[in-house]
């Protein structure tokens, strides 16, 4: 069995938005602090002993939630046109990332973002 390594990292923005199309008081413009969780994986591990360094995770990851942090998220690409549920954040999330990080040996396996202590969705691909 071919051996798999799982690095993971955890950061956190603070983001408003509103469901265009819902039935409910989250049509109304209303704000959470979001939790990002992301896995990644690698087959296999550097000259050092590293899958990927967490400090490279980190970097891309806070590169990418910067653009969203304390900002309404229904103003900004792609949630301008794409509905900014907590699912396409995650899947947002993840195909930014992977375009970052993805390579022969290593893979974005998960974003999981929570939108509350006790709500989140987690996105991955296979």
């Amino acid at each position: 069995m071919p051996a798999k390594y799982t690095m993971k990292i955890i950061t956190d923005f603070a983001a408003a938005h509103l469901l265009r199309g819902y039935d409910g008081p989250c049509c109304r413009l209303h704000g959470h602090n979001w939790k990002v969780e992301v896995e990644v994986t690698a087959s296999s591990l550097d000259k050092i002993g590293m899958g990927v360094d967490f400090k490279i995770i980190k970097q891309h990851t806070r590169q990418i939630v910067e653009r969203l942090d304390h900002r309404n998220l229904n103003e900004i690409s792609p949630f301008d046109q794409q509905n900014p549920t907590a699912e396409n954040i995650a899947a947002h999330l993840y195909a930014e990332l992977a375009l970052r990080l993805n390579d022969e040996r290593v893979r974005i396996s998960a974003v999981t973002l929570w939108e509350t202590e006790r709500a989140s969705v987690r996105y991955s691909e296979n």
